[in-house]
Parts: structure tokens; C-alpha cells; sequence
């Protein structure tokens, strides 16, 4: 017997393939059997193209007006430990820590890795 991959929707292992689409017959979810062979990782980049990772150290590259505060976060501070959002809708793929405004999110065009 062949080992199918789980259904990435719902994770089922019950999986089975037609005409190659690869099929799920709990969510009746249907993919591209190439899909599943094709594993591509997001991968997100800073302002200079450095690939990123959770837990990095970055410094923002330009005043950033942060909406509800009274200042901005100035261009040269520094973030400790980022943890990356893959598919953020809105852009904002950073989540950290920020001194002197507490947690928040950051698009990583407007930071550099240390």
C-alpha cells in the first residue's frame, strides 16, 4: 500500500488519490497531487533579503508611527527574540516585544537582522 499524505485541511490519513487530485472523504477536500510532493516553505526576509528565523535579533531601519501612541518607535532600536507569522493577512508577518510600547506587530521590510 502507498503512503499518502494526510489532508492538509483537516488532517485526516484516510486519504486516497483520482485522477490525480489526492481526495479527503472526511472534509472532502481535494489538492493537486504534485502539491504534496512540492513541500515549499515560506520563508520571509528582512529589508536586505537576510532570511529571518523565530527568535532572531532585529533593528528597525526607519521611524515607524505606531497608531494610539503618542510617539513613534524610533529608527535604531532594537528587537529581541521575533517570532514569525507565516500567513499574516494584513502584511504584519513579526510578532515582538518592543521596549517602551509593550507587545506588537511588524512587517519585516522595515527591519534588519543583527
Amino acid at each position: 500500500m502507498e503512503n499518502l499524505p494526510s489532508c492538509p485541511e483537516c488532517g485526516s490519513t484516510y486519504t486516497y488519490e483520482d485522477r490525480g487530485m489526492m481526495i479527503c472523504p472526511e472534509c472532502a477536500h481535494e489538492w493537486s497531487a504534485t502539491d504534496a510532493t512540492e513541500e515549499t516553505a515560506a520563508v520571509i526576509k528582512d529589508s536586505n533579503g537576510n532570511v529571518l528565523a523565530d527568535g532572531d535579533n532585529v533593528t528597525v531601519i526607519k521611524d515607524l508611527k505606531v497608531k494610539g501612541a503618542s510617539g513613534a518607535i524610533k529608527q535604531g532600536t532594537k528587537v529581541k527574540g521575533i517570532r514569525l507569522v507565516v500567513d499574516a493577512a494584513d502584511g504584519h508577518n513579526i510578532d515582538c516585544k518592543v521596549d517602551g510600547f509593550g507587545p506588537m506587530k511588524l512587517k519585516s521590510e522595515f527591519v534588519k537582522k543583527n
